[in-house]
């Protein structure tokens, strides 16, 4: 159900994801399972809650607050998320066309803000749907990775996240590993 949640949301084709039901997967690929800590008394969900919480602090999430503050500060580095007549639409915020982010700092690449609002929608989506999006919120705080192989299967390039919001060596331009 979170596949095809997530691939209508977000327009990536089901063919090409692999929804993994609990962390096995991240295990054997040796994952980093995120802040872990076990308070006595909480149930093993409530335990990652907490952790979650931490993590978004930056407690065991190396390089979050950094990621949080570059969506509200604009990155000269990176390329701008919305062309000018492009609508973000999402509660709470009104529609918002990507013209406005030009009063924040100008064209032509991630501008303040312009990050920070893609961030919100997203996590409006997941937070209207938190049943389908976390069935088990055991493995809230499991990270991924970032995965690309050729077409003979051979590794191409990885990333490991150790942190939220993490997916890629250069956020700022998650791609440049294809042009090396």
């Amino acid at each position: 159900m979170f596949g095809k949640r997530f691939c209508n949301y977000t327009g990536f084709s089901g063919d090409w994801l692999f929804v993994c039901p609990n962390a096995q997967l991240h295990h054997q690929l040796n994952l980093y399972p995120g802040l872990s800590l076990k308070l006595p008394g909480l149930s093993i969900t409530l335990n990652a809650y907490l952790n979650l919480l931490l993590m978004c602090a930056g407690i065991g999430s190396p390089g979050t607050l950094a990621e949080v503050f570059r969506g509200y500060w604009g990155d000269s580095q990176a390329p701008q998320l919305l062309d000018d007549e492009e609508v973000v639409r999402g509660i709470p915020l009104p529609p918002i066309k990507g013209s406005f982010f030009r009063l924040a700092g100008g064209k032509g690449f991630q501008r303040p803000f312009e990050l920070a609002t893609l961030r919100l929608r997203n996590m409006t989506e997941v937070l209207s749907h938190w049943n389908t999006y976390v069935p088990n919120g055991a493995y809230l705080t499991q990270r991924g990775g970032t995965f690309l192989f050729d077409s003979q299967g051979k590794l191409l390039y990885e990333y490991r996240d150790g942190g939220l919001l993490g997916f890629a060596q250069n956020m700022s331009r998650p791609l440049s590993f294809l042009l090396d």
